[in-house]
C-alpha cells in the first residue's frame, strides 16, 4: 500500500514539473515573439569616445530598424571592462539589456580582476561582430620610428618605458606585457579608464607609448600628431596598410587583436537570442554599416551562438597560458 502511495506522489511530482516546464516554455516563447516591446540597453563597458563606442553606434542603428525599438548606448568602463559586464551579467534576462564585450571581457579581464562579480557562464553569446588590431602608437615628437627602434630605446633606458591602455585586463594592456615579455624589454603599464584618457595622455606627453584598437588613433595618425609604429595583427590592417605588423618587426608569431561581440544575461530565453543573432548577422550583411566598420578598421564576422562561444573557447587558453607565461597576477 505505502508503495503505491509513494509510486502515485513521485508520478503526480513528476505531472506538476512537466506542466510547469511547459507552461515556463509557452511563457518564453510568447514573450520572444512579441519582442522587444521597450527600448532595449546596449551597455558598453568602456568610457564612451573608444573603439566599442563606434562599433555599437554602428550596428545599433540598423538593429533598431530591424527590431523597431530604440536602442540606447550605456557607457559604463572601468576595471577592465567587467564593470559593464557585472552589469549585464547581473541584470534581467529579458533581452532588454545587451553587452558589446570585447574577448578580453571574456577571458583576460577574468584573470586579472579580483572579485569581477561574474563570470563567462554567466553571459550567453549571440554573435561575433568583428575583429580590430590594435596598434603600438607614440606621440610624433617622440624619436622612436619603428620598433626596433623602441628596443633600443628601452634598452638604453634607465626605467621601464611606461605603456597605457584602456585597462588592466584588456587585450591592450596583454599586447604590451606580450611585447615587453618577447622583446625582453622592461615596460610599466598604465591602465586607464577607457581608451579616449589613455590617448590623451600620450598626446599630452605623460605617456610615452600607447597600445589601442586602431579607430581611436586612425584621425591622430592621418592628422600627424601620433606615429604608428606597428599593427599587432598577424597581417597588415588595410586601413593603415603602409603599418607594418609587430611579427614583421622582428617578433615572428606575435599576434593579438580585441574581438567584439553581442551578449545577454544567461537565462535569457533561446527565442530571443536566436532573433537578436538574426538581426545581428542581417546588420553585418549591410552596405552601410559594412562600409562604416572598414572606415574603422573592422573586419566583420557574422556568426551563430554557438560559433561565437567557440571562438571564445579557443582565445581562452591561448591567454591564460600568456598570463601564467608572464606571472600576471589578479588586481
Amino acid at each position: 500500500m505505502r508503495r503505491t502511495e509513494s509510486a502515485t506522489m513521485i508520478a503526480r511530482a513528476a505531472v506538476v514539473a512537466l506542466f510547469a516546464a511547459i507552461v515556463l516554455l509557452g511563457s518564453a516563447q510568447a514573450q520572444a515573439q512579441d519582442y522587444p516591446t521597450k527600448p532595449i540597453t546596449l551597455i558598453v563597458p568602456f568610457t564612451p569616445g573608444g573603439s566599442t563606442s563606434v562599433i555599437a553606434r554602428a550596428i545599433s542603428d540598423k538593429l533598431s530598424e530591424a527590431l523597431k525599438q530604440p536602442i540606447v548606448i550605456d557607457n559604463r568602463g572601468g576595471a577592465g571592462s567587467t564593470i559593464g559586464a557585472r552589469a549585464v551579467a547581473t541584470s534581467r534576462p529579458d533581452g532588454y539589456t545587451l553587452l558589446l564585450g570585447t574577448n578580453a571581457t571574456l577571458t583576460i579581464a577574468l584573470r586579472l580582476t579580483r572579485n569581477a562579480g561574474y563570470e563567462r557562464k554567466d553571459l550567453a553569446s549571440i554573435g561575433f561582430v568583428g575583429a580590430v588590431p590594435n596598434v603600438v602608437a607614440v606621440n610624433a615628437k617622440s624619436p622612436v620610428r619603428s620598433i626596433a627602434e623602441l628596443v633600443k630605446q628601452a634598452n638604453n633606458a634607465d626605467k621601464p618605458i611606461q605603456y597605457g591602455s584602456p585597462g588592466i585586463g584588456t587585450v591592450n594592456h596583454l599586447s604590451g606585457e606580450l611585447l615587453a615579455h618577447t622583446a625582453t624589454i622592461k615596460m610599466a603599464h598604465v591602465p586607464y579608464r577607457g581608451a579616449m584618457p589613455a590617448l590623451s595622455d600620450l598626446l599630452g606627453g605623460h605617456i610615452s607609448l600607447l597600445f589601442s584598437a586602431i579607430p581611436n588613433v586612425h584621425s591622430h595618425i592621418g592628422a600627424g600628431t601620433v606615429r604608428a609604429l606597428a599593427v599587432t595583427s598577424a597581417k597588415r590592417s588595410s586601413l593603415v596598410p603602409n603599418v607594418p605588423t609587430v611579427a614583421e618587426s622582428g617578433f615572428p608569431g606575435f599576434e593579438a587583436v580585441l574581438g567584439y561581440g553581442l551578449l545577454a544575461p544567461a537565462a535569457t530565453p533561446r527565442p530571443i537570442i536566436d532573433r537578436l543573432n538574426r538581426e545581428l548577422r542581417a546588420t553585418l550583411a549591410n552596405e552601410s554599416v559594412l562600409k562604416l566598420l572598414a572606415q574603422e578598421g573592422v573586419e566583420p564576422l557574422a556568426t551563430t551562438p554557438e560559433e561565437f562561444t567557440t571562438i571564445i573557447d579557443r582565445e581562452e587558453p591561448k591567454w591564460s597560458a600568456i598570463i601564467k607565461d608572464l606571472g600576471l597576477a589578479a588586481n
